[in-house]
């Protein structure tokens, strides 16, 4: 419940025209917060300049006072930040620190989601990667061999994408450690699942952009993301229940590449109305 401290509002309204739901009013002179409409995104908390409003929905010693030399980015230094970033797949035969892995987490849970459902799960794997590693290729290689054996105009496409997943099978159960494809022998993956895609893939990239500031690397797998689609096994492990979709798959390590410069891109497709 969100509840203002009378003795401390100043009724400077700033609350109730920053409340997105608008469910605070003045009453006798003081904010007053109409909690059953409230959908919990802390505005008021946020916006409030005498530190006047508070929950207990939510653990408020998370809650720190603007500083602008520890909140302030440079624009052109987050610019380049964004365009210099590389997904990696090589990767040193480090372990990731839990520590590290709780950031990465945290630079998810603080990203913004439609009406503050905050739906958004992690899924770390670490200690049982290896039993992932063995279901995906499973998974891949069943996958290709069932669309090698069911061809059609429509899934000609898929045939190349078939015959590697076979290859890749075949070449791993030869060397594990030489021919990981699909993992680089990283030491560690977050699986992101939510019901809202959007809120999924918002959260996946601010954790990205830590992975990167935390000395780390990391690619989104979409081959991981096909392995665990409708493949019970893997769900199983990963303890994804339904309602619940895997939106992205970070395999995360220390990076054994060093990157020199930024990379060109195609120009900005824009339509300025």
């Amino acid at each position: 419940m969100f509840k203002v401290d009378r003795e401390k509002c100043i009724a400077c309204r700033q609350c109730i025209q920053d409340c997105p739901t608008r469910v605070i009013s003045l009453k006798n002179g003081k904010a007053d917060i109409n909690n059953e409409g409230c959908i919990k995104c802390a505005h008021c908390v946020a916006v409030c300049p005498v530190d006047a409003v508070s929950t207990d929905d939510y653990n408020m010693s998370e809650v720190k006072p603007y500083n602008k030399e520890t909140f302030t980015v440079e624009a052109e230094n987050l610019l380049n930040f964004i365009k210099f970033r590389r997904s990696v797949r090589r990767f040193k035969n480090i372990p990731v620190e839990k520590e590290k892995l709780k950031q990465i987490i945290e630079a998810g849970r603080f990203t913004q989601t439609s009406t503050n459902s905050q739906d958004v799960s992690y899924t770390v794997v670490t200690d049982k990667l290896h039993e992932l590693r063995e279901l995906a290729y499973e998974s891949l290689k069943k996958k290709g061999e069932y669309i090698l054996a069911n061809l059609t105009p429509e899934t000609e496409h898929l045939k190349r994408y078939a015959n590697m997943w076979i290859h890749s099978y075949n070449q791993f159960k030869e060397d594990p450690l030489k021919n990981d494809r699909i993992f680089f022998n990283a030491p560690s993956v977050i699986f992101v699942t939510t019901p809202n895609p959007i809120n999924g893939g918002l959260a996946s990239s601010n954790m990205e952009l830590m992975t990167d500031a935390l000395g780390l690397g990391t690619f989104f797998s979409g081959f991981l993301l096909i392995a665990s689609k409708d493949n019970k096994e893997i769900l199983d492990l990963l303890g994804i229940k339904d309602g619940n979709t895997i939106v992205s798959c970070l395999v995360i390590g220390y990076p054994d590449v060093r990157y020199k410069r930024t990379v060109p891109r195609k120009e900005a497709n824009v339509n300025w109305i």
